[in-house]
């Protein structure tokens, strides 16, 4: 077999954007936990500013990984972009708007000597932190739900739902688990990136974090496994056919997401690793072990991020509304030329960006301390 035919490549894409959206929750996941628990563990300005520090050098690169996401589901996966953004796109103004404050507020604090507006300043960096992982989150437990929309024969789209429509009890349970997930991440990372009054308090949040992490995280595979229709392909489906949505069948039924797992055994690798992971990072942060505590947090974003996308496969994004429009990876992709050539492409730019970026965190390890950003005029 071709190692490099249109269906391995279908496949391929499918992992590397699994990958860039795991990068995204990896590291904008930090500083976004840190956003959200800036009133927790700061008590003074210059707690504050420690936290803020903390971040302050890294969160502009860290987003990054977003915008690959969103080019490689523009490339890869042309039916998908123009399905979800459109469908979801009061949603994704929602979590850009956050997005952009976030940095609006970072900046703007560091140029008023006012209190108040410090204060406020601080309040809309929290809220900023806050809105765009439970949006994603939100976003998640949708798209596992199945996305009201539907294709006609030209392939064009009629989406029927509303933004409040999008915030129904699974999907907010999912944006709860998200919100959980970056604060035991952020808490981590400020328990070893700071001084020991914010680290002691970072500790605690992130075991409280992480905790409620995995009561979540267990309540919605429940959900999911007992309540919550899944989708299913009838028949057999083409995998390096020309894309096209519209030529299978499909049933939902409760219990299809949880197919998977029997299917492909490995996969329970997943859910594991968001379980342990967090299990780990709650045990170590108790015990003082901040850097340990980071990497199992990691390792439980892997996981969480890693089991909504093996339990969907094939699928990327469902219709609720007619499932024979559902968006797969075997009839949603752009063609074999396109997605060999953005592999190339990949394979040269993305070791070095992560070359890079692997530079930019040696360069800028270390404890930051209220002297640190005291002494520093360029700090925040």
């Amino acid at each position: 077999m071709n190692l490099l035919d249109y269906e391995t490549l279908r496949v391929i894409w499918w992992v590397l954007l699994g990958v860039l959206l795991i990068g995204f929750a990896l590291t904008d996941g930090f500083d976004l936990g840190s956003g959200i628990l800036l009133p927790f563990v700061a008590r003074t300005d210059g707690q504050s500013r420690i936290v803020i520090n903390a971040i302050g050098p890294v969160w502009e690169g860290n987003q990054v990984w977003l915008i690959l996401g969103a080019g490689a589901i523009f490339a890869a996966w042309p039916l998908v972009y123009a399905t979800a953004f459109s469908g979801f796109y009061l949603a994704m103004i929602l979590a850009l708007s956050a997005l952009i404050l976030r940095p609006v507020a970072i900046v703007y604090r560091s140029k008023t000597r006012s209190a108040a507006a410090r204060q406020l300043w601080d309040a809309l960096l929290f809220l900023a932190s806050l809105v765009a992982p439970l949006v994603f989150g939100v976003a998640m437990g949708n798209a596992l739900e199945g996305a009201p929309f539907s294709l006609d024969a030209t392939m064009r789209l009629t989406y029927s739902g509303r933004l409040l429509d999008l915030f129904n009890p699974f999907a907010l349970l999912s944006g709860f688990i998200s919100v959980a997930m970056v604060c035991m991440h952020g808490a981590a990372y400020l328990a070893a990136k700071t001084e020991e009054r914010v680290a002691f308090r970072a500790r605690i949040a992130g075991f409280a974090a992480a905790i409620l992490l995995i009561l979540s995280f267990a309540g919605a595979g429940y959900w999911i496994a007992t309540m919550l229709p899944g989708y299913r392909i009838v028949g057999d489906l083409a995998h390096d056919a020309a894309s096209n949505p519209l030529g299978k069948t499909v049933v939902r039924e409760i219990g299809a997401w949880i197919a998977n797992y029997r299917a492909m055994p490995w996969t329970v690798a997943a859910p594991a690793a968001g379980f342990l992971g967090a299990a780990g990072a709650a045990l170590a942060l108790t015990r003082g072990h901040d850097w340990a505590a980071f990497f199992a947090s990691a390792l439980s974003v892997f996981g969480v991020v890693a089991t909504a996308g093996v339990s969907m496969f094939p699928f990327i994004l469902p219709s609720s509304l007619d499932p024979t429009s559902s968006l797969t990876v075997w009839d949603a992709s752009s063609s074999r030329a396109t997605l060999f050539t953005m592999l190339i492409v990949t394979a040269v730019f993305l070791p070095l960006m992560l070359a890079y970026t692997a530079f930019i965190y040696r360069v800028l390890r270390g404890r930051v301390s209220e002297k640190d950003v005291e002494s520093d005029h360029a700090s925040y």
